[in-house]
């Protein structure tokens, strides 16, 4: 009976796809790859932080039905690496400790409150929800086996992830333990494109020093020679 029931769990087939979009909309998208890929950059040093986006996680063995894919997700405690989905019981049965959501005008009121629910059953200790819209954070914290809500999320500084999320009457702001700024892809490169013209700056500057010193030398030179011609010694001067 065992041996069947082992087989029939082998059969299973776990998609890597739900079949639903990302996003929805370019604002949701953005905000999705934003907070994905900074914290993918936070955590760059770290080989057992793994972060994901649009995932389909599976908490249950032999169950295909149970599952969910977060916006982002951070595990703490297993590897990088690509993966097509993330099957908790071939992970040492590490659920993800912290889940992002970013809401869009599709989203139903009962579609989130199956994820709450799903979240809150399989071991999510951190769970952000961000409405782009309306610049609603709406955040909940695990307190043994329920997720409490955080009752101010201006200043928030994430148990597990370290940020610092900072709310405007217009405008969510998100920064690392070392007070750098989440910025987008564009942003990013703006950032490296100052920094390069601000290094070729510098290296002009350095080339102009450089050339100065030479013609100095030059003069110097010029100048050392005629007086020896004279008869003086320049270094007796």
């Amino acid at each position: 009976m065992i041996e069947q029931l082992q087989t029939t769990t082998q059969r299973i087939f776990y998609p890597d796809s739900d079949g639903q979009p990302m996003a929805d909309n370019t604002k949701q998208f953005r905000w999705i790859v934003t907070i994905k890929e900074n914290l993918e950059l936070l955590f760059v040093k770290d080989s057992q932080v793994f972060v994901a986006g649009d995932l389909l996680w599976y908490p249950v063995q032999g169950d295909n039905k149970i599952r969910q894919a977060p916006d982002t997700m951070v595990v703490f405690g297993r590897p990088k690496g690509d993966r097509g989905s993330y099957k908790q019981w071939e992970e040492d049965n590490i659920p993800p400790q912290v889940v992002f959501e970013i809401l869009s005008p599709g989203n139903r009121l009962k579609k989130m409150a199956e994820k709450f629910k799903f979240y809150e059953r399989y071991g999510v200790e951190e769970y952000y929800v961000y409405d782009p819209d309306d610049n609603e954070l709406i955040g909940w914290l695990r307190s043994g086996d329920d997720l409490e809500i955080i009752p101010e999320m201006n200043n928030w500084v994430s148990p597990r992830l370290k940020i610092k999320f900072q709310l405007s009457s217009d405008n969510l702001e998100i920064f690392s333990p070392q007070g750098d700024k989440f910025l987008t892809y564009v942003e990013l490169n703006q950032l490296r494109e100052q920094e390069r013209q601000r290094a070729e700056q510098e290296r002009q500057r350095a080339d102009e020093a450089i050339k100065q010193l030479e013609e100095e030398r030059q003069r110097y030179a010029a100048l050392s020679a005629l007086l020896r011609e004279k008869g003086i010694n320049p270094e007796q001067l």
